[in-house]
């Protein structure tokens, strides 16, 4: 069994450690009552996850959580991935062992086994592979999760909206949601080369590169007179208030990421001068959500997986114990896609399988 954790947050390649144990006949305490043990075979590298090993300005520090005469608990990175049913608790009835299937939020999925509530144990519909199955749950439950806010920022007005990192795996659900939809839509990626990438998904969107000296003015021009109702951001920091610059006064800024550096003072947003707005967005607030809502997601997210795949790209795929290449991988600016990690495919782990 191999797991990777660490103790403490910092850099990834510094704090990251793979810890492997031999094969037991139940890896920990077995599933629970409603719980199934799950055989992982792929799961994403998520920016989320970078940001839990790192930690964020204002977090307490692990060790920070543990008395001094204890060692520091070990933490395991991820929180969506796929594999099978290895052996289900008392009172489950679905799904079934040997049954392929995608899991969030299940913390801790960076590891060859993971235990979760049934619930949380999301069939695989048949023509998915395994790799389009592991990109499944969190980037298009996340698309639903900004689709809503950004409903209720337009108030049944139209456009514009301006997304940022258009380029990046949520970026390229938004733009073909977008064009199902018709939402006018305004595109910001870093480079020229990730501009014309954009611009040749979606050619009927403007792309604007923000290493463009004129970057703003060239959103402005797109946007009108009626200016940028509501900006999509998943980059943050320094760049923000350049974004809440090109707002139009009332208008609303949905963050959901933190993929740039810098800070942004909130009182530098000039908030109740114009009248803006700024709401969050997490996928970890998902679970908040009903019960019925929540399979309205998760029957979306399946049938996506089914009828788009190409939307749920794949980067690259390491085996686990290559995480520290398979994050470097991930933090490149021009990749497309979301890196995957991977564990060798066994006759045992796919018996009774449905494929």
């Amino acid at each position: 069994m191999r797991t990777v954790e660490h103790t403490r947050q910092g850099e990834v390649a510094q704090v990251l450690t793979l810890r492997e144990e031999p094969r037991r006949p139940a890896p920990g305490p077995g599933p629970g009552r409603g719980e199934v043990l799950v055989r992982l075979l792929v799961r994403p590298v998520h920016p989320g996850d970078l940001v839990g090993v790192e930690g964020m300005p204002g977090q307490p520090e692990l060790e920070s959580e543990q008395q001094p005469e204890q060692q520091p608990e070990a933490r395991i990175p991820g929180v969506e991935g796929m594999g099978v049913v290895e052996s289900v608790g008392t009172d489950v009835h679905a799904p079934r062992p040997g049954q392929r299937v995608a899991v969030f939020p299940a913390p801790g999925t960076w590891s060859d086994f993971v235990v979760v509530p049934a619930a949380l144990a999301v069939p695989v519909p048949d023509g998915v592979s395994d790799e389009t199955a592991a990109l499944m749950l969190v980037n298009p439950l996340t698309l639903r999760m900004l689709y809503r806010a950004l409903e209720d920022a337009l108030r049944g007005r139209k456009g514009p909206v301006l997304q940022t990192a258009a380029g990046s795996s949520v970026g390229r659900l938004v733009s073909a949601a977008a064009d199902r939809h018709g939402l006018e839509l305004i595109n910001l990626v870093r480079s020229t080369s990730g501009a014309e990438k954009v611009r040749t998904l979606h050619p009927s969107q403007p792309v604007i590169a923000t290493c463009d000296d004129d970057w703003q003015g060239q959103v402005r021009r797109h946007a009108g007179e009626r200016g940028v109702q509501v900006v999509l951001d998943s980059v943050g920091g320094a760049i923000t208030l350049e974004l809440s610059g090109l707002l139009a006064d009332g208008g609303t800024l949905v963050s959901y990421g933190q993929l740039g550096s810098g800070t942004t003072p909130l009182e530098a947003l000039r908030l109740v001068a114009r009248g803006l707005t700024v709401r969050g967005v997490s996928i970890l607030h998902w679970m908040n959500r009903t019960a019925e809502e929540r399979a309205q997601d998760v029957a979306f997210a399946q049938d996506l997986a089914q009828s788009s795949p190409d939307l749920l790209q794949v980067a690259g795929s390491y085996d686990l114990a290559d995480f520290k290449a398979a994050v470097e991988h991930a933090r490149r600016p021009a990749k497309s896609g979301t890196v995957l990690l991977t564990t060798p495919l066994t006759a045992d782990s796919v018996q009774g399988a449905a494929r």
